[in-house]
């Protein structure tokens, strides 16, 4: 494609195709204009019509019955004193037992007759009444419609063509947009086509290196501030052990609770740059992080399920279902853990026997520092990062993750894309 074409205005096909359809779609009226009036049709004998009053068949486009009132079409026929007298002069009655209605006068004496009538006569004790057929699209109607159909199937295909090349490269720089996450690489953005598309295209790259950026930063932040923090609490730690028993063990416990939430928080950050590369079983990884629990003597069971294999990082994927299995065990007593495929994506539950959650709550439990449990004793609960942790890996893969009540207490239920190769 050449520059020139590369920084052609978005606006540029809307608006041929638009003046390539006004244009044809005129040049096609003006055609079946210039063609002429509609032909008209012939006038039908009036042989036939006497024949088919005094009591023979229909031939043609007419149409012959016996009726007991006399026929009022209405609009947009009108009565037609002429005919009516010629009529009766041809059947030698009285011209008030004939009743005439046309659509066109007739064209004059002679052979012919108008072509759109009603024509009535009495006899019989009723009334024998002759019209004649109208379709209800002409010839000449049916052709027109057909360049009118021909015209809006072409430029509707075209108009599609057109659609579909200019949304193609919007379609792909949303779904970069859609993945441009802090840690996550930024998927091919389209370098040519419309200018808006390649202004576009710049604009989410720039975004994308910025959120790069800050999360960059926020995490070298926190790895300076933990390396700051590790002094002081070190001196700290000494200095606790000429404390009296009682107060020495208190403030152990603080000092512990602090270095935990330092690796807290490092953790959350750093799972922020997971980048899914090995191809894992995930049957093998759930069973050896049950069997880690279960040495551990945590409540911990898993049902098999068939083979998946999802691609990511394994060390970011243990910390997943860890979390998981662990507020799982705190919270719901027990673990309880499965999975199942469907189409191209795998879904992981875990079950406890808990209170449940509150739905009004659930999103609020993934943000960073939420805790269910109100107080901030770390010993029924860390620092609120477990789930913030879980959904930012989820997301790196590609997955969604979600909280919600099961049969026996909550159940956090994840959703991976499984590996196509």
């Amino acid at each position: 494609m050449s520059r020139r074409a590369d920084v052609r205005s978005i606006a540029w096909p809307i608006f041929a195709l638009v003046l390539a359809s006004v244009v044809v779609a005129v040049t096609a009226i003006f055609l079946v204009t210039f063609s002429g009036p509609p032909p008209r049709r012939a006038g039908i004998d009036t042989r036939l019509i006497v024949a088919a009053l005094r009591g023979g068949e229909g031939a043609g486009r007419l149409r012959a019955e016996q009726r007991t009132a006399p026929p009022n079409p209405g609009r947009p026929f009108h009565p037609d004193a002429e005919a009516q007298a010629r009529i009766a002069g041809v059947l030698d009655v009285r011209a008030s037992d004939v009743r005439a209605y046309s659509m066109r006068p007739p064209r004059g004496p002679g052979e012919e007759f108008g072509r759109d009538f009603v024509l009535a006569v009495r006899r019989d004790g009723g009334w024998r009444v002759v019209e004649t057929e109208r379709p209800l699209l002409a010839p000449w109607h049916v052709q027109t419609l057909m360049v009118m159909l021909i015209v809006v199937a072409v430029f509707g295909g075209l108009g599609w063509v057109v659609a579909q090349l200019i949304s193609r490269p919007v379609r792909a720089v949303a779904r970069a947009a859609q993945d441009a996450r802090a840690g996550a690489s930024l998927p091919p953005l389209p370098v040519g086509g419309p200018r808006e598309v390649r202004d576009l295209s710049r604009a989410v790259g720039a975004m994308h290196a910025r959120l790069a950026a800050h999360a960059e930063g926020r995490t070298t932040m926190l790895a300076a501030i933990a390396h700051d923090m590790g002094t002081p609490l070190a001196r700290l730690a000494f200095r606790v052990q000429q404390l009296p028993d009682a107060a020495r063990e208190r403030a152990e416990a603080d000092i512990a609770e602090m270095r935990a939430m330092i690796a807290d928080a490092l953790s959350f950050a750093r799972d922020e740059r997971v980048e899914a590369e090995a191809r894992i079983d995930l049957g093998s990884l759930l069973d050896s992080l049950v069997q880690d629990r279960r040495e551990g003597g945590a409540a911990v069971t898993l049902q098999p399920g068939p083979r998946a294999v999802v691609r990511g990082d394994s060390g970011a994927l243990r910390r997943l279902f860890d979390n998981l299995i662990g507020n799982a065990v705190r919270y719901g007593d027990r673990a309880e853990l499965g999975w199942r495929t469907t189409g191209d994506r795998v879904e992981i539950w875990v079950d406890d026997h808990g209170p449940g959650i509150d739905p009004a709550t659930v999103e609020r439990l993934f943000e960073p520092f939420v805790r269910g449990d109100p107080s901030r004793n770390r010993a029924t609960g860390g620092a609120g990062l477990g789930l913030a942790i879980v959904r930012s890996i989820v997301a790196r893969h590609g997955g969604d993750a979600v909280l919600e009540n099961g049969t026996t207490g909550a159940r956090a239920r994840v959703t991976l894309p499984l590996a196509t190769r």
